[in-house]
């Protein structure tokens, strides 16, 4: 079975659609239509990803966001974001509540589907470096504590370097939609310039 992405949705042709996209994508789709059904499922399903539609009734995405982000067990799951709205203010908002992507409607499919992709591949990045700096955390702690020289100073320094610089690009990399006026072929031409320069 494919990695677990929880739809949070109220419009029932939108949800439909979402769900059916990724489920022919290799994905399985877990569909909620109340947003404060969210959390719960959330930690029921323990999704890979969370697609979460902003403006709903009862809560908003917004607020979800920011629940999920934070409660234990979800923190660590992306969120993309998806609006009607695409206003630069909105976007800010969106990301500053932690939603590590942000797509806004109408969505093309092509840019939607690399978009899950992306955030995904993102995700195990992560998690793969997180495991990585697990697994040398002991062997760390195991040392005395009068080893410690200027060499094992620099030697910190560089690794929190490197892990901010893993995250600024990962941040680069996120992927936003056009909100309209773009098609998938003119979406797909640019980022073909974009990689060749």
């Amino acid at each position: 079975m494919g990695q677990k992405i929880l739809v949070v949705e109220d419009n029932e042709l939108n949800l439909k659609l979402f769900c059916d996209l990724l489920g022919a994508h290799g994905y399985e789709a877990e569909p909620v239509r109340d947003g404060r059904e969210a959390l719960e499922r959330a930690r029921a399903f323990a999704p890979d990803l969370v697609v979460m539609d902003i403006q709903m009734p009862h809560i908003s995405g917004l607020e979800l966001i920011e629940q999920m982000k934070a409660d234990e067990d979800l923190r660590r799951t992306p969120i993309m974001a998806v609006t009607a709205y695409a206003a630069r203010g909105d976007e800010e908002r969106i990301r500053d509540a932690g939603a590590e992507g942000y797509v806004s409607k109408p969505i093309s499919v092509i840019r939607f589907v690399e978009a899950v992709r992306l955030l995904l591949e993102e995700a195990a990045a992560r998690e793969e470096a997180a495991a990585i700096e697990d697994e040398s955390a002991p062997e760390d702690e195991s040392l005395p504590r009068d080893a410690s020289t200027p060499e094992d100073v620099s030697a910190s320094d560089d690794a929190s370097e490197t892990k901010s610089g893993y995250e600024e690009s990962d941040e680069a990399e996120s992927l936003d939609l056009p909100s309209s006026g773009q098609t998938a072929v003119e979406d797909g031409e640019e980022e073909e310039k974009d990689e060749g320069g």
